[in-house]
């Protein structure tokens, strides 16, 4: 059975270096619910009878996915295995959140940013003679940038976990609950 997501040593630092953030996003979607398919083939018991080479001569209409999982061992996967996983990423995610929504004083573009929100202020424009001058695109933020990487990494999240639940549902039986519904009651 697959191991939990580790959380990381949350900082800022941590958060605004965005390699690391998604590197972290990334591995721990890769070894649980992108590989969910491995993961729940892995509880299922394997056959009591041996291998019967007769049983080649005809085609077979069963399918992994149709085998069920034993309810105790799917259980147990996903209170063990799955929904740790999900509130690792959840806990990284709202972290960072909270540190894109903070005021950043360590930010090494501010002074750089609000040089050229000066500039900006004082150009004087003339746009009849170039339609293009009055065009001024200020440098983002990092906690800007922290911020949409978050919102995006929250709708990828979302739709993984509908994706997950969705195969859980069909191999363990979820009594037709959201993969949100299971997770708060978990």
């Amino acid at each position: 059975m697959s191991r939990p997501s580790e959380e990381p040593h949350l900082t800022p630092q941590f958060c605004f270096n965005q390699t690391a953030l998604r590197d972290f996003l990334r591995l721990s979607r890769s070894s649980i619910d992108d590989s969910i398919t491995q993961n729940l083939n892995a509880l299922v018991t394997p056959a009591n009878n041996p291998f019967d080479p007769t049983s080649t001569s005809s085609r077979q209409v069963t399918s992994a996915s149709r085998r069920s999982i034993d309810p105790e061992r799917c259980s147990s996967f996903k209170n063990k295995v799955l929904f740790p996983s999900w509130q690792t990423r959840t806990f990284v995610l709202n972290y960072c959140a909270v540190v894109a929504t903070s005021p950043d004083p360590e930010d090494p573009d501010a002074i750089l940013r609000q040089i050229e929100n000066a500039k900006a202020r004082e150009r004087i424009v003339d746009e009849r003679l170039d339609p293009y001058s009055g065009r001024y695109f200020p440098q983002e933020a990092r906690t800007e940038m922290l911020a949409s990487l978050i919102r995006n990494e929250r709708a990828v999240e979302s739709i993984i976990r509908s994706r997950t639940w969705a195969l859980v549902g069909e191999r363990c039986g979820n009594d037709n609950e959201s993969a949100d519904a299971a997770f708060e009651k978990w």
